[in-house]
């Protein structure tokens, strides 16, 4: 395994990754505060999440195939840069000053920033893990990109725990800038560049030529995809687990403050709980089972955890069930790592990049769904105009999303990757219409 590259990703993504989650707890005391008016939570915060969601979900369906091309045609460290550094500047609003009017600009900001670093990231950054690593040995390589994810959210949530709430968005705002500048210098450019034969061209023909050019890359994504039994049934039940995740993600929060007067440390010790537990589960546990049991066996095991995950949190009925809980974090969190594994192994390696995005874009489908159920489900049955008497209503439901995603992963059929031969005739027609 190339250790240096893997290292040199790595040690940015994880300043990043610690930056972005040890403002987590706190966004959720400074947004309700600003738009709650000394209340514990109301509808506003809800649906202002759901829509930023919303919002995301509707561009990332175009931005994310779009970024997963563009790392493949002009390499994975500038697409990774600029995708880590839109993160600083919703931060610095909220540096600046955490009222009313500048939450409103920070959510507008953060909408940007998640449009092309949510998802992104991951997948440009599995691609680069691709074209270092051997193919039996990237499932291992996947778990330790989840499992620096997983380690950078303990140390987040550690630092949120015990900074003052006034030096958060600062040290935030310090370690997110380390990342670009990091791999500015040290990161190595996989992808090597072709030459293009349009550089004199005039202004309009070059814009028609890029426009067509991603149109025809979209198109070969979605071939390159629905032609596999594989990558078609990953990419199903990567949608029914995001609907029902991604729904609970945006909600659980506001959820336990709403349901059980959760503060910002105990917040924090749930986020560390999962944390803790998914560091030794991804990069100790997957790596020593996946060659004996497989990819697709550990991704069952995941997918059924995450149900679990969701019915405790939605029929909780005492104020340290939430703990138990997140303890199955520890073992749903190997979902997204047999996840990219599965996708690897079905794709070519010229073709990892746009596998990666384009099914990252029907999770994106996902996200944008989500909050159009979650969010008023939610704020209807925290009120007190609930039909009965169950807070976690909507986290319940989104547990049949899983459910979904479980049964189709039963049946999932893995296939070799699609040959050279024919990736190679895609590209040719390819070149032959923008030529």
């Amino acid at each position: 395994m190339a250790l240096r590259p893997l290292l040199h990703l790595l040690c940015p993504l994880c300043f990043h990754w610690i930056a972005e989650e040890m403002t987590v707890s706190v966004l959720v005391d400074v947004t309700t505060a600003a738009l709650c008016s000394g209340a514990s939570t109301c509808a506003e915060v809800i649906y202002i999440n759901g829509l930023q969601q919303t919002v995301v979900g509707i561009f990332k369906m175009v931005v994310l195939p779009v970024l997963g091309q563009l790392a493949d045609e002009y390499g994975r460290k500038p697409l990774l840069m600029v995708t880590v550094s839109t993160s600083i500047f919703p931060f610095a609003v909220l540096a600046w000053n955490k009222s009313k009017g500048f939450v409103y600009a920070y959510y507008v900001l953060r909408t940007v920033s998640y449009i092309l670093s949510q998802g992104s990231i991951f997948c440009i950054s599995v691609a680069y893990v691709a074209d270092v690593v051997e193919e039996s040995k990237r499932a291992a390589a996947f778990s330790w990109i989840t499992g620096i994810f997983s380690a950078s959210h303990v140390l987040g949530n550690v630092l949120a725990r015990f900074l003052p709430e006034k030096y958060i968005f600062e040290v935030s705002i310090a370690l997110l800038i380390f990342g670009p500048v990091y791999m500015q210098l040290f990161l190595v450019e996989t992808v090597r560049r072709a030459p293009r034969q349009d550089q004199h061209s005039t202004g309009c023909t070059k814009i028609f030529k890029i426009l067509q050019e991603r149109c025809l890359s979209m198109k070969h994504a979605a071939t390159l995809v629905l032609s596999s039994p594989t990558l078609k049934g990953i990419s199903i039940i990567s949608f029914f687990y995001e609907l029902g995740m991604s729904g609970i993600s945006g909600v659980l929060l506001y959820y336990l403050k709403a349901a059980f007067g959760f503060n910002k440390n105990q917040l924090s010790e749930i986020l560390m709980m999962v944390g803790i537990g998914s560091i030794f589960s991804q990069m100790l546990i997957l790596p020593l089972i996946n060659p004996l049991v497989g990819e697709k066996l550990i991704l069952c095991t995941a997918l059924f955890a995450s149900i679990a995950y969701a019915l405790f949190y939605g029929l909780a009925w005492a104020s340290w069930v939430p703990y138990l809980s997140a303890s199955f974090g520890v073992v749903y969190v190997l979902v997204k790592p047999s996840t990219y594994a599965i996708i690897s192994k079905a794709s070519s390696s010229s073709n990892q990049g746009k596998a990666q995005g384009f099914i990252a874009g029907i999770q994106s489908v996902a996200s944008l769904l989500s909050p159009l159920a979650m969010s008023p489900l939610t704020s209807w049955f925290l009120s007190s105009n609930a039909p009965f008497k169950c807070k976690g209503f909507s986290i319940v439901c989104a547990s049949l999303c899983m459910m979904i995603a479980l049964c189709y992963a039963v049946f999932l059929k893995q296939d070799e990757p699609a040959n050279d031969e024919l990736n190679n005739n895609i590209d040719d027609m390819e070149a032959a219409l923008l030529s």
